[in-house]
């Protein structure tokens, strides 16, 4: 299985409506900003890699995509995990929540 490297997405306004979004009102102050490409994935829930229908092989780990406030919320503040089997080209997500 292959592994991308960390990085930090950060989520940054690209008009003035995402600009003006407001915040979550109970979510602890971390929801919101859970966002990566690689790495290994922050499971909220516990380890889900799934495997590749074609080659049977575990999944690599792409990208963890965060709830962004209480209108876009992700069941209950989760998060949407991203895999990718490089081989085959296949292309799987799952969802966690808290």
């Amino acid at each position: 299985m292959k592994k991308i490297p960390p990085f930090k997405l950060e989520k940054i306004p690209l008009s003035v409506e995402s600009k003006n979004l407001p915040g979550f009102k109970w979510a602890d102050e971390n929801i919101g900003s859970r966002n990566k490409l690689g790495g290994e994935p922050d499971f909220i829930q516990g380890e889900d890699v799934p495997i590749c229908e074609d080659c049977k092989k575990r999944m690599t780990f792409y990208a963890q995509l965060d709830s962004i406030n209480d209108e876009y919320c992700i069941a209950d503040c989760g998060m949407i995990y991203v895999f990718m089997c490089f081989e085959c080209n296949n292309v799987k997500s799952i969802i966690q929540s808290n």
